[in-house]
């Protein structure tokens, strides 16, 4: 392996950690969606092989966000 196949394959790494990242929020998305549409925890659970807990702190993570006022800083 020579150092320029072994750059193209670092950048496809990290291209594809970035994909993830990107649909780990999207699925989080529609995680508090569901449980917003009044999906029970069991089925989302069943659909995203995540635990009971896992959801719960999705959830509550969204319920955070949402709460959290917006902060600007002016100088």
């Amino acid at each position: 392996m020579d150092k320029r196949s072994l750059e193209h394959m670092a950048g496809r790494f990290r291209e594809a950690e970035q994909r993830t990242e990107i649909l780990r929020q999207e699925l989080a998305v529609a995680i508090r969606q569901a449980d917003a549409d009044g999906v029970p925890q069991k089925d989302i659970c069943e659909a995203t092989g995540y635990t009971r807990q896992q959801v719960r702190r999705i959830v509550l993570a969204g319920d955070t966000e949402i709460a959290k006022p917006e902060t600007t800083t002016e100088p």
